[in-house]
């Protein structure tokens, strides 16, 4: 479905730049026996109920001008926060954490973990350094960008 996120990014990629709101990330995505069209976006400060309300009309108004359809099938269209839990995705995010508590899974285990949470030190195109406490002992983890299936901000408890 990766078409679908295309056109949705072309689309609502000149809405959300005239009112200075950043798109970070979009999901197309079968639950149960619904689609879902799920786009999350933000600005410094944070996003407002209102202001997601009004690219979801936006979006929604120029999605139905397009013949023939580009999506098909019957979807609930969501735009929303990313949330505190933002996930990392691009040069920009991962750059916008350095300093920040963040959680990361793998594909193939770290330390023996499949996931892990810490502070991001530093990261380049290759690796993410992380400062990890492991029991009592704070240790700095340096992890391959290839083996991170996903990167998120993280709440520390």
């Amino acid at each position: 479905m990766s078409s679908v996120v295309e056109t949705v990014t072309e689309l609502v990629t000149p809405i959300l730049k005239e009112q200075n709101f950043e798109l970070v990330d979009i999901e197309f995505v079968k639950e149960g026996k619904n689609w879902f069209l799920r786009v999350f976006i933000d600005k410094t400060g944070g996003i407002d109920i209102e202001e997601c309300a009004f690219v979801s009309e936006q979006l929604s108004e120029r999605l139905d001008a397009i013949e023939p359809d580009p999506i098909p099938q019957a979807y609930f269209l969501e735009v929303s926060s990313p949330g505190a839990e933002r996930p990392l995705k691009k040069e920009a995010d991962y750059e916008n954490a350095v300093g920040e508590y963040i959680h990361l899974s793998f594909y193939q285990a770290v330390e023996g973990e499949k996931q892990i949470e810490g502070t991001l030190k530093s990261f380049d195109k290759e690796t993410v350094t992380l400062t990890v406490k492991i029991k009592t002992r704070t240790k700095e983890l340096v992890i391959d960008r290839k083996n991170i299936a996903k990167a998120r901000l993280a709440i520390k408890f």
